[in-house]
């Protein structure tokens, strides 16, 4: 059987102002470990902002989003522009405020969010091919504005669960090392730190999701 390959866009390097690093790095080990390949990419923007992981408080400079989750990626990272859906079997968004802040506006503007474009052409460009979509943590806000009638997780009711029933998605509660599976779009979520969860929680949940979007990319047509 063919090893399967995954696409994974990150957004940075940072929970508060890119990709969250535990939740990208345990991406790429349950891939590895259930037996796929994966390719990273990012957007080659600027990010919204910078933020001092030790303090909270904004750094008065500026970073690219690209560059920085080459740090996560170890170098090895592409511009998401050169994305192609049909090259890979599934794409993965990790979560993180850079989903919020970098990927989409979803954090500056709430029920108004705009998605970038190319992250929006990467999720419409595999969903037509009739691939599979995983997104953690607050990135399925993403996933629900762009596609619409879903099936996602955000966790437990909070106030983001509002604003993606306005996009026409449907919330499935659910517990940190569990996931809400959408088979019908092939869309699979899970919370991790949108919960109070452990890191050993969170990579349960990962790997989780991962495994069952190995076993959607067997059910293409």
């Amino acid at each position: 059987m063919k090893t399967k390959k995954i696409a994974v866009i990150l957004a940075g390097c940072g929970v508060y102002d890119g990709s969250e690093i535990h939740e990208a790095t345990l991406t790429l080990l349950a891939i590895s470990k259930l037996g796929a390949t994966y390719e990273l990419f990012a957007p080659d923007i600027d990010q919204y902002d910078v933020i001092n992981h030790l303090t909270g408080q904004p750094m008065n400079e500026k970073r690219n989003v690209l560059v920085e989750a080459a740090r996560i990626a170890r170098g090895k990272i592409k511009p998401l522009n050169y994305y192609k859906a049909s090259e890979f079997d599934a794409l993965i968004i990790p979560g993180g405020y850079g989903a919020a802040k970098n990927l989409s506006t979803f954090a500056i503007d709430n029920e108004n969010m705009k998605v970038n474009e190319q992250v929006e052409r990467a999720i419409i460009d595999t969903a037509k091919l009739g691939k599979p979509i995983g997104a953690w943590c607050i990135s399925p806000v993403i996933l629900a504005k762009v596609l619409g009638k879903i099936n996602i997780t955000l966790g437990q009711n909070n106030n983001v669960v509002d604003v993606i029933t306005k996009f026409g998605a449907n919330h499935v509660t659910t517990n940190p090392t569990e996931i809400a599976i959408d088979k019908t779009n092939k869309i699979v979520t899970t919370p991790c730190y949108m919960l109070e969860s452990t890191i050993a929680q969170v990579y349960d949940g990962i790997e989780n999701a991962v495994r069952e979007i190995l076993k959607l990319t067997l059910t293409l047509s």
